[in-house]
């Protein structure tokens, strides 16, 4: 599809992009959003924790499945303040905790990563399989996001209740995302995500001692390192650029047949031109692109509760459940 003029247009502080990525962060509460867990048990004998939350005290016929970013999960603002927005018209929402990302170590040495397509999938048939939703669509942020394109685009049977998705601020090239992440502009988040990051391992350290040292993941001083030293070996790829290059979504993007739609801010710092899929959607009927001047990475920053992202997110679900297509008002 051509790609989607964009309509909009922050406050001007918030044209800021490091400003817009920010303030989320620090500043946004969500208020009204009540979460209830659910466990489910994965096929290799680990598990994987799910937030669940209601349009009201019956169950919808509408279910959003929402997937959080690197570092995150169920509870961070970016997520319930989309469950808020969905549950207040109609939608019940489960926010996926990634393996590890639940505020528990997982059972196994592998835990999650930007390709883990297949734990996806063993939530969707969970999901399908347990309860009676006759329409499901997905939405993923950041390396979720990346998560969610592989899915839809790596040729497996999609079920027919899922009818949509929404990217927000993907990394659609992984190698080249990692590269913006790297420039001196991007010190901070670059340095808090690598002080998580080695956090994690050296809980996973004390669990695992036989398959990575403290040593060695204190010399770890880069994203890169990390990916070098635990997420690629952990996960059967040769190395961090093995890992790029074979979990990147852009390359499963012409395959998408799920009406799909991708919002990648143009001063989003932690994208490189890579990331933005333009030759893609112009061939692919399913994929809309929609690139805002603004927005920085997950912010969308609008005055009130609602954020850009999450307007966009249920008009975009609504009219592909409703079979209306797609159109920008």
């Amino acid at each position: 599809m051509p790609i989607i003029t964009s309509s909009y247009t922050p406050p001007q502080i918030f044209r800021n992009g490091h400003i817009s990525t920010i303030y989320p962060n620090l500043f946004r509460k969500i208020r009204y959003v009540s979460q209830k867990r659910e466990r489910i048990e994965l096929e290799d004998g680990d598990f994987i924790d799910l937030d669940w939350s209601y349009a009201t005290s019956q169950q919808s016929e509408k279910l959003a499945i929402i997937i959080h970013g690197l570092e995150g999960n169920g509870q961070r603002q970016y997520i319930t303040g989309l469950a808020r927005h969905l549950n207040q018209n109609g939608w019940d929402a489960v926010a996926v905790n990634l393996r590890n990302c639940s505020g528990e170590v997982n059972r196994l040495y592998q835990s999650y990563n930007a390709g883990v397509s297949d734990d996806l999938d063993q939530i969707i048939k969970h999901i399908i399989t347990t309860y009676d939703y006759s329409s499901i669509s997905l939405c993923g942020f950041s390396l979720g996001g990346n998560i969610m394109l592989k899915y839809l685009g790596e040729g497996r049977s999609i079920p027919f209740v899922i009818k949509a998705a929404v990217g927000i601020s993907v990394p659609c090239d992984l190698y080249d995302s990692l590269l913006a992440i790297n420039k001196p502009n991007n010190f901070i988040y670059e340095k808090r995500f690598i002080r998580h990051l080695k956090v994690k391992l050296l809980d996973r350290q004390v669990v695992f001692p036989d398959k990575i040292s403290i040593s060695d993941i204190k010399a770890c001083k880069s994203l890169m390192d990390i990916d070098d030293l635990y997420t690629s070996k952990a996960h059967g790829y040769k190395n961090a650029i093995d890992y790029y290059t074979q979990c990147s979504s852009k390359q499963f993007l012409k395959n998408i047949k799920t009406p799909t739609l991708i919002i990648n801010a143009k001063n989003d710092s932690f994208l490189g031109n890579l990331c933005y899929p333009v030759d893609e959607a112009k061939e692919n009927s399913n994929l809309f692109l929609e690139i805002p001047k603004y927005g920085g990475h997950v912010g969308f920053f609008l005055p009130g509760k609602t954020y850009y992202n999450e307007g966009r997110t249920l008009h975009f679900f609504e009219n592909q459940t409703l079979k209306k297509g797609f159109s920008y008002l």
